[in-house]
């Protein structure tokens, strides 16, 4: 892992001790909106990941930076291609969303966007194991309108922070 780190910081010349650490309200306002309006935006922190392409520990690789914790962006996936249900299935296991999703605000009293926290499970719904991998998914509040443009409003992009709580490596059987 130190090695991959060493790699991205010489890549990225970035100076020794710099940390990417977001605010909510940030993380909405300076890429998910700017990636919305602009499939093209592309920044230094965050890298274009299909997160159902990927096991969560497969991810720390795939990211421009980060230690414990990689931002990426990802379009939604749907389940169905005419419904409205996400797709968070990957090859070994899902995302599953818990708790609610909490309301991100622009002072004073703004609603700009929503995070959603999911964890990762092993297996298949609904006898998956619980593991230690937490992906926090930033997106648009549904109502905000960004521009007049219709096919800016059919872009659903949103900014994922992913991360481990502990120290677990993937499993032997998956390799």
């Amino acid at each position: 892992m130190t090695d991959h780190l060493q790699v991205q910081q010489q890549k990225l010349e970035l100076p020794l001790g710099f940390r990417f650490h977001p605010t909510d309200e940030e993380i909405i306002n300076s890429y998910v909106i700017p990636k919305v309006l602009d499939e093209a935006f592309v920044t230094a922190a965050i890298e274009d990941v299909n997160l159902n392409k990927y096991e969560p520990w497969e991810l720390p690789e795939k990211a421009k930076m980060g230690e414990k914790e990689w931002y990426f962006y990802s379009r939604k996936d749907r389940k169905y291609p005419t419904g409205i249900r996400t797709n968070r299935a990957t090859g070994v296991g899902y995302w599953k969303a818990t708790g609610k999703d909490k309301e991100i605000f622009h002072p004073p009293l703004t609603l700009i966007g929503m995070k959603k926290t999911l964890i990762f499970y092993k297996g298949r719904a609904p006898t998956g194991e619980k593991t230690n991998w937490i992906m926090h998914e930033y997106r648009l509040e549904s109502n905000k309108e960004l521009t007049s443009n219709p096919s800016t409003a059919t872009r659903t992009v949103t900014a994922t922070k992913a991360a481990s709580k502990g120290e677990e490596s993937p499993p032997e059987y998956y390799s």
